[in-house]
Parts: structure tokens; sequence; C-alpha cells
């Protein structure tokens, strides 16, 4: 009797936790690689109405919803190694992207003089900053 009522608010889909205490459309988005537009498909081919709670689904339901995530799509592990992948390519071709990567700075076009600081280590390179009172000795 137990067991099955911690099955219940237990599901476990691609290696992931989904939170009991959400709807089953926005649980889903916490898998990587799911958002909201593909986890409302999903949800649509599974036949399941996305207001549930992930504790109220059957565990038919969560079947169903494992299935079709593992046979349709790409997520988590298999996902971020495809993109790790496609970084490492970029880089050994010495791509500008690729060198991008390899300095850590946006690499899409954004500007770098005023934004960009966490990534760059929250660096502040003005010319006041490291000066010392005029009337102290150097």
């Amino acid at each position: 009797m137990c067991d099955s009522l911690f099955a219940n608010t237990m599901a476990r889909i691609a290696g992931i936790n989904l939170p009991p205490q959400k709807r089953v459309e926005i649980g889903l988005t916490y898998i990587f690689g799911i958002g909201n537009s593909l986890s409302s498909q999903i949800l649509k081919t599974a036949q399941i109405s996305p207001d549930v709670k992930v504790k109220d689904l059957s565990e038919q339901q969560v079947n169903a919803l494992r299935e079709i995530i593992e046979k349709s799509h790409k997520v988590e592990g298999e996902l971020k190694r495809e993109v790790l992948l496609n970084i490492k390519r970029l880089k050994e071709i010495n791509s500008y992207r690729g060198s991008r990567h390899t300095k850590h700075l946006p690499l899409r076009g954004q500007r770098t003089k005023t934004n960009t600081r966490t990534v760059r280590g929250n660096v502040r390179r003005t010319m006041g900053s490291g000066r010392k009172p005029a009337g102290q000795k150097t």
C-alpha cells in the first residue's frame, strides 16, 4: 500500500525527478531539452491534460510520457553531449565562434565594453579604479 502511494508521487523521467506539486506541463520543463512548447506537444500526443499535477499522474501515464520522450526526443545526457561536441568542433576548425568559446566571451555579436561582466569575472578596467589619492606618496 505504501509503495504504491510513493510511486505515484515520485515521477522519474529521463533521470530527473519531476516536482510533485507542479502541473505536468511545467514539471516536464525541468528536463534539459524540453521547454514549454515541446512539453505541451508531448502531453497532446500522450493525451494527458496539462492541468494535472505530477503527483496525480497514474503509472500508465508516466510510462507513456517516458516512452514518448525516450523514443522521439534528445534530452539530458545525449543532448548535452551533442552540444559539447558542436562546441568542440567549432574550436577545432578555428572558427570565430570557436575562438569566442575558448576565451569565454559572448559569441553572438553582443557588446563587451559594458556588459558580460559576469562572464569575464566582473573585471572593471576603468581609469579611476586603481588610483591612489593625490596627496599620498607612491
